[in-house]
């Protein structure tokens, strides 16, 4: 999942960036309502958690111009108002969800991650393949019942792996959803995090190479 965080407190939104990150998410900040509109213009997000009060653009506007503009990305509003009127204020703008300041982090997480199965094609909870499962809301994934110790880059490749229901996806598409804007483009980050995973399922092999097309369950 690829989230973008917008939040002018920078200590706060770097805390929650790197908790995210922890939980396995792809995370991209802005401080401002002019730098989120850019990156939403460049990245494909799944989420983006819009704090109300910004410099340069307000998160009222932002929220309304990614309604208008048929975003995909699900908008998960932050405020330090928790009245009624705001919450049906912000959810009148196009917001998903709506959660006060201040917030328990086990609860932010868990409304990303409800906004997030939203903004894709319906999935079960636990994804199957064969051997192979894989829980997302308890980041565990098995093969034979055996627990596999993923980092949390190969977690969420095999994630998109597993939700493509045999579909292949493209390397550029796992760059896209599983790393944030400082990856590198050009390295060998998807070569070399396949790499590893493959050799964490073991064998028999599970990850098909489709030439020039990308990789495939």
């Amino acid at each position: 999942m690829r989230v973008l965080v917008v939040e002018d407190h920078e200590e706060l939104a770097e805390t929650v960036a790197a908790g995210l990150r922890r939980e396995g998410m792809a995370v991209d900040l802005a401080f401002d309502g002019p730098t989120a509109l850019e990156r939403v213009e460049v990245n494909g997000y799944d989420v983006v958690v819009l704090d109300r009060d910004l410099p340069g653009v307000h998160g009222d506007q932002v929220c309304r111009t990614l309604a208008e503009g048929g975003s995909r990305a699900r908008v998960l509003m932050l405020t330090a108002s928790g009245t009624v009127a705001d919450r049906v204020a912000g959810l009148g703008l196009g917001a998903d969800d709506y959660l006060p300041k201040p917030f328990a982090f086990t609860e932010l997480v868990a409304r990303i991650r409800a906004l997030g199965r939203r903004a894709q094609p319906a999935l079960p909870p636990v994804l199957v393949h064969g051997e192979l499962r894989l829980d997302p809301a308890r980041r565990v994934a098995t093969r034979d019942g055996a627990g596999l110790p993923l980092s949390p880059k190969e977690f969420a490749v095999l994630e998109l792996l597993m939700a493509a229901g045999g579909g292949v996806v493209s390397a550029e598409e796992l760059l896209e959803r599983a790393w944030d804007e400082a990856a590198d483009p050009f390295s060998q980050t998807v070569k070399v995090t396949m790499s590893r995973l493959r050799r964490k399922l073991g064998e028999p092999a599970l990850i098909e190479t489709v030439e020039r097309a990308g990789y495939r369950l």
